[in-house]
Parts: structure tokens; C-alpha cells; sequence
């Protein structure tokens, strides 16, 4: 029986329990999943005191910056990043994992792109820091767009291959000059770019929010002639990711993915 969580707040959104009920269907595993209410300060004592009931737990919003606070195994890809979205048990000691960028990656990869000149990405926190880091190399130019420079040094330090640039907030973006832009903000801080766009756009935007959905941005970019890579791509993809690290061994993807991607968009409305 392998026993898994989401944890996050608010969490009663997530669709994570339907993917990795789906995925033990799929690969025949008895197993269950559930989505737990944790708030900010609370993660610690949330695995001191439950977290022996369970051989995996996914982390979303606000825990994947709070996660490195608890002293566990970290791998090296998420000291540099600062964010952690995968905590796996082993005979009671945890280890610490992202899998937002190999997430992102993979659905990127899915849609046929794998190399950009210029990325914009928007928002600066935990799943900015993993898509970051995950893009690192694959675009020639990285440029984020934050409200704060509190994140910045951590920001640069997620980045070791590309030109990396840190830009203030703005209402007034010009879209244009990117190939590919990925909304990291939480549901409707980024509705007020739309206004940016004009028709004509020929880049891609991948939004990793998935509910409500269309947001705002979405719908104006397709409106105006962009592609829009929805966010269930990433929640499928980083789920198939933490999957494969908590069973240690590789799983049929592709199958997996065409299975899981119509539960989920049903599940999505």
C-alpha cells in the first residue's frame, strides 16, 4: 500500500489526489491519497507528528520555500533552486526533491518545444525558482518579472548557464520579444497583463495555474493568436516525476500520460 498527501493552503482546489489515484489504477498499485490543509509555519510539525502515515507527500503553495527549513536529505538541484515540492519517506528518513522543472520541462518537451531564445517568467517564488532552474541552459535569455527584489539573489542563483535578468513589475510588458512565457503568480495577480497584448502574438504561454480556468491571461493570449499550454500539463507531468522517485524505477510515460490527461481535464471542468 503506498500512502501519499498533497499539502498546501488552500488545498481543497488541488486536483493532485485524482492524478496519483489514477496513476495507481494505471500501474495496478494498491494505494492511497488525500489533500491535507497545512498553513504557513506549520510543516514542520505537520511530519513530526503525522508524517510516519505516509511514504510520500507533494507540496504546493506556501510550503516550498518553508520545506528547506526541515532538516532532511536535500538533493543538490533543490539547495540551488530554494524550492522543494517532494518529500519521500525511506524506512522513517526524508529526502527532499523538485520536480516542477523536470515537470515543466517534460510538458514542454510533449508540445514539441524544447529550445527558446528569450523566457519571461512571471512571479518570483517557489515554482518560479523550479521553473528557473529548469530552463537554465535551455534559453539562451531568462528574464523574470517580480514585485520584490527580496527574491532576486535567489533567483540569480537558480541560474548558472543563461543570461539571466531580473525586471521590476509592470503592467505595460512587452510580450513580443519572448518565445515563451510562464505564469508562476497565483490565480488573477497576473489578470491586469492582459492588457498588454495585442493581436498577432505568435509565442507561447504556459500557465501553470488550472483552476479557475481560462484565466484572464489565458484567454486574452489565445484570443490574440498565442499558444496556451494549460497547467494540468505540469500538474500531470511533476506528478509522473514524483511517482517514478517513489516506486525507484521508470514507469510507461507516455501511456501513463494519455491515461491520466482526460481524468484530469473532466476533474477540471
Amino acid at each position: 500500500m503506498i500512502r501519499g498527501a498533497v499539502l498546501g493552503s488552500p488545498i481543497s482546489h488541488s486536483l493532485s489526489p485524482v492524478l496519483h489515484k489514477a496513476a495507481f489504477d494505471f500501474l495496478g498499485l494498491a494505494g492511497n491519497y488525500s489533500a491535507i490543509e497545512v498553513t504557513s509555519g506549520t510543516l514542520q510539525e505537520f511530519v513530526e507528528t503525522r508524517g510516519q502515515e505516509f511514504d510520500y507527500l507533494s507540496l504546493t503553495m506556501p510550503l516550498k520555500e518553508e520545506v528547506l527549513s526541515l532538516d532532511v536529505d536535500t538533493d543538490a538541484l533543490t539547495q540551488r533552486i530554494q524550492s522543494g515540492n517532494t518529500l519521500v519517506n525511506r524506512d522513517g528518513s526524508w529526502s527532499l526533491t523538485s520536480t516542477d522543472g523536470s515537470g515543466l520541462v517534460a510538458a514542454l518537451a510533449h508540445a514539441g518545444l524544447t529550445q527558446f531564445d528569450s523566457v519571461l517568467i512571471l512571479g518570483a517564488g517557489g515554482t518560479a525558482r523550479a521553473v528557473t532552474g529548469a530552463l537554465d541552459s535551455l534559453a539562451t535569455n531568462l528574464h523574470v518579472l517580480g514585485r520584490s527584489s527580496v527574491r532576486q539573489t535567489a533567483l540569480e542563483s537558480a541560474v548558472i548557464h543563461s543570461r539571466f535578468e531580473y525586471l521590476k513589475w509592470s503592467e505595460d510588458v512587452d510580450f513580443t520579444t519572448y518565445d515563451l512565457v510562464v505564469n508562476t503568480t497565483p490565480a488573477g495577480a497576473a489578470d491586469l497583463l492582459a492588457n498588454s497584448l495585442q493581436p498577432g502574438i505568435s509565442s507561447t504561454l504556459f500557465d501553470v495555474i488550472y483552476k479557475p480556468w481560462p484565466t484572464e491571461l489565458a484567454q486574452r493570449w489565445s484570443d490574440c493568436g498565442g499558444n496556451v499550454i494549460n497547467g494540468l500539463e505540469l500538474l500531470l507531468y511533476q506528478g509522473i516525476d514524483q511517482l517514478e522517485i517513489v516506486l525507484e524505477s521508470s514507469v510507461n510515460r507516455a501511456g501513463l500520460a494519455d491515461y491520466i490527461r482526460p481524468i484530469l481535464r473532466k476533474a477540471a471542468g
